[in-house]
């Protein structure tokens, strides 16, 4: 998974009482674009760390 600063990551769920998740990337720490990111949540208006599992993707930022 490849990302920059300024594309969106979203966090889909199979939960039935879970939500899908939108964030903006605000910081990538490695220079060829993999993770970890530090991402502005949303839902919470919060920033942390994240380590992308397999049921989030990247919508990169035209």
């Amino acid at each position: 998974m490849k990302a920059a600063a300024g594309d969106q990551v979203v966090v889909e769920t199979s939960h039935l009482m879970a939500h899908r998740r939108e964030g903006k990337i605000v910081e990538v720490h490695d220079p060829d674009g993999a993770p970890p990111y530090l991402v502005h949540w949303s839902d919470t208006d919060t920033e942390s760390l994240f380590f992308p599992g397999p049921d989030a993707h990247i919508v990169h930022n035209s």
